[in-house]
């Protein structure tokens, strides 16, 4: 399929990256630098213009395209791409990025017609909800409206009991749950029964909700439910991170440097307690007791304001801090420094953007470890060679059915189960074999 992609960010070069290989690509942005750095890497397209341009979007191609994607940073070129593609060729399907929910709202409201909108504050807002549930996770989502849950672990020294270092046959692996994939530095293990978990790795798994707070509990035991929460921040995205936590009964102190800024979000968000400061000083740490926070969220603007309040806040006492990173390559400096989980809004809007590209059967992507592995939920046809064929007699191909989705019904399948035309799969593999993963099912 010939695709457009409006922006060559850090969200388009993600996009590209995990589109380039199935899909005929074109990238249109301003600048040529960010051109020549996307088709030195990859077999793509370019052509240096404004993607809110007739002209431009003619020459991308649209008029052959199925879709097109506008990531870039500013919200109304992306909206005037999408529509102006639509009036150019009707077939084309059109995701846009945006950073202003009330856009979002209005898109509900079909008043604007592109085929999806999707917000980096909401989709950012909700991979922190999600850790949040689970907190010994590392990175974490959910599937089939809740049902099934994806969470990988890093393995500390001494954590998992009754499953580390011992072969998965013989270990307690929680009901409901199936280990994915292990990945043990660049090297993934398949999960058979001889394979074990041991420290350093990373694991991940699919499983129920349950399950997935069953492993966290497992994996980092002295951490205990998360029910107040400071929010270093109080942007877009600090705002949307407070009311989704709101909205699960938890605990929520926000704390905001800007007066004017401070006062607004305090009558928005009336149930929050809502801080004029910079929660840097350590008279504001000690007297708001911010070290006794089960968890602290760092969603301001700058990474580097963010990297220093939460090493603060960490030698304060809290012990689970969670860093929105705006930098891609910031990502590795603040889990090595420390900091338990970083989040960047760039890549899990990414995910979302992508997953039109894919097979229309897949409803949903998840991508991990930087798009080496992907996690699928896609429908099965009636003509698969994988119907009726019991689990245990499927080939062990590196791609592994965690759940499967029947009459609106999550099962966690064993040897004796089978497919049928219908189910919708929930199934790990690396991103290189998405398309011959869809192609089989």
């Amino acid at each position: 399929m010939k695709v457009v992609i409006i922006g060559a960010g850090q969200v388009g070069s993600t996009v590209v990256e995990a589109l380039h290989d199935e899909h005929d690509v074109t990238v249109v942005d301003l600048e040529s630098s960010r051109l020549n750095a996307l088709s030195y890497r990859f077999d793509v397209s370019t052509v240096e213009g404004n993607g809110a341009s007739r002209r431009v979007l003619q020459e991308a191609g649209v008029s052959e395209a199925g879709l097109l994607i506008a990531c870039t940073s500013r919200d109304e070129p992306n909206l005037i791409a999408a529509m102006l593609a639509k009036k150019l060729a009707p077939q084309v399907r059109t995701v846009v990025r945006t950073t202003d929910i009330e856009y979002l709202e209005v898109w509900h409201e079909r008043q604007l017609d592109v085929d999806l909108l999707v917000s980096s504050e909401l989709e950012t807002a909700h991979a922190v909800s999600r850790i949040i549930g689970v907190p010994a996770a590392r990175q974490t989502d959910v599937f089939a409206d809740g049902q099934v849950q994806i969470v990988e672990f890093e393995v500390e020294t001494g954590a998992g009991d009754g499953v580390v270092g011992i072969p998965l046959r013989e270990a307690r692996i929680p009901a409901d749950s199936k280990v994915a994939s292990i990945i043990r530095g660049e090297r993934m293990i398949v999960p058979r029964g001889d394979a074990s978990i041991e420290p350093g790795d990373r694991v991940i798994i699919i499983g129920s909700p349950r399950a997935a707070r069953a492993w966290s509990e497992i994996m980092a035991r002295e951490r205990k439910r998360v029910d107040d929460v400071v929010v270093y921040g109080a942007g877009r995205i600090g705002v949307a991170v407070a009311r989704l936590l709101l909205e699960q009964s938890i605990r929520v102190r926000l704390i905001e440097a800007n007066r004017e800024r401070a006062r607004e979000v305090a009558e928005l968000l009336p149930n929050a307690r809502v801080f004029n400061a910079t929660g840097l000083e350590p008279d504001f740490l000690e007297r708001e007791r911010i070290g006794n926070a089960r968890a602290a969220i760092f969603a301001m603007r700058d990474d580097a304001k963010n990297h220093y309040a939460a090493t603060l806040a960490k030698l304060h006492g809290v012990t689970f801090t969670i860093a929105v990173v705006h930098d891609a390559v910031s990502m590795e400096v603040f889990e090595r420094a420390g900091i338990d989980v970083a989040i960047n809004p760039r890549q899990v809007t990414a995910e979302e953007l992508v997953r039109f590209a894919h097979d229309p059967r897949t409803r949903q992507v998840a991508m991990l470890e930087g798009d080496r592995y992907e996690i699928l939920d896609i429908t099965v046809r009636g003509e698969s060679s994988l119907v009726d064929v019991p689990f245990r007699e499927l080939p062990m191909t590196g791609a592994l059915i965690g759940a499967i989705v029947r009459d609106g019904t999550a099962i966690f399948p064993h040897g004796d189960d089978v497919l049928m035309p219908g189910d919708r799969v929930i199934i790990f593999t690396e991103s290189a074999r998405v398309a011959e993963v869809e192609r089989t099912l």
